[in-house]
């Protein structure tokens, strides 16, 4: 069904299973892994031999680290047309995988970050451990959390999403529970006793047999002070805030979200805000399209990249350098619409 090599599929007692398979890239999302990817959920959908569909990744790092940011990094530095159109079959894969008709079982072991969450956390059924470590870094290198990332932050428990979005720190499996990225916690060394029972038993009696109540939750326990700290309209305000509560974990974020990209963490703000007010996946998605396609065009993008993944000096050169630069007029900018926007398949469903 998939002729890509980055790309396992198989069908396994009825469940259909695939393997994100670039381990040394820790399953990092190439554009032919998308296109593969719905291409096999497309065949099962209307396969009745196939009842269940299984996502995992090898390796032991984790199930994906994102998406093939240094394709992005060279897209960019040409004319862009690969980086948008990556982003439109990934989005819309996204937006599939939410309405997908049949369980969708993610295993979210390891680093699940980026690409990761949206191939994952938009399934039915969401499995994390005691090893997985998620996040939406994208501030760390001049992007926008994307792939329906904003959806799941504007809508998690008070604050915690702009804390986990403007910081890009990783947060825990119990976490992620907590947060609405997840539904079931299984030991690590459960996932395989737990996949053969997928596949013998079903989704519910493996589920029932090898999910645990979840640790308590690092971020819940410090709801009080992020809950304060990022009620501010602005990032600006959302620094001042942490800083006025001395050192501490407070203080600690004021710094991580300091050496993220100052407009990146601008937008995100505004991104995060604007994704709560907005009803439907596809519509936050078409925001994030938006905003993707505004950081393609931005020094930022390409600087953070090159500084992370490129060069690996670890010492971005950010322009604007500082929240204080970035005006409110070029955070608007990265909501203007996009040329052409974001389209989802009529036959969806979906207007375009």
């Amino acid at each position: 069904m998939a002729d890509n090599e980055d790309l396992l599929v198989d069908v396994d007692g009825g469940v259909g299973v695939v393997t994100l398979n670039r381990p040394k890239a820790i399953n990092s999302l190439t554009h032919g892994m998308v296109a593969d990817l719905e291409n096999a959920l497309r065949n099962w959908e209307h396969d009745d031999a196939v009842h269940t569909v299984l996502l995992t990744g090898a390796g032991e790092r984790g199930l994906c680290a994102g998406g093939d940011v240094v394709a992005i990094y060279h897209s960019a530095k040409a004319d862009g047309s690969e980086a948008r159109s990556f982003w439109q079959d990934e989005y819309v894969l996204n937006a599939y995988i939410t309405r997908y008709p049949k369980p969708y079982v993610a295993i979210m072991d390891g680093i699940v970050m980026g690409g990761g969450v949206g191939v994952a956390a938009h399934g039915s059924v969401r499995v994390v451990t005691d090893t997985t470590k998620m996040g939406m870094p994208e501030v760390g290198i001049g992007f926008i959390p994307d792939v329906g990332g904003t959806y799941l932050l504007s809508r998690a428990p008070g604050r915690l999403g702009l804390h986990a979005a403007l910081t890009g720190a990783p947060f825990s499996g119990a976490d992620a529970i907590a947060m609405g990225f997840a539904d079931h916690f299984v030991p690590h060394d459960q996932l395989d006793g737990f996949t053969s029972a997928l596949v013998s038993d079903g989704v519910d009696a493996a589920l029932a047999a090898f999910a645990v109540e979840p640790p308590a939750s690092p971020l819940v326990a410090q709801r009080q002070w992020i809950d304060e700290c990022y009620a501010g309209e602005t990032a600006l305000d959302v620094v001042a805030a942490l800083r006025a509560q001395g050192p501490g974990p407070a203080e600690d974020a004021a710094n991580l979200i300091a050496g993220r990209s100052p407009i990146a963490v601008a937008v995100t703000m505004a991104a995060v805000q604007r994704a709560a007010t907005l009803d439907t996946l596809e519509d936050v998605l078409r925001q994030e399209f938006r905003t993707a396609c505004a950081a393609l065009r931005s020094h930022d993008l390409v600087e953070g990249i090159r500084a992370l993944l490129v060069d690996k000096d670890r010492n971005p050169k950010w322009s604007p350098s500082s929240l204080e630069e970035c005006s409110p007029e070029a955070v608007q900018a990265y909501f203007a619409p996009a040329d052409p926007d974001l389209r989802f398949p009529t036959k969806e469903g979906v207007a375009q």
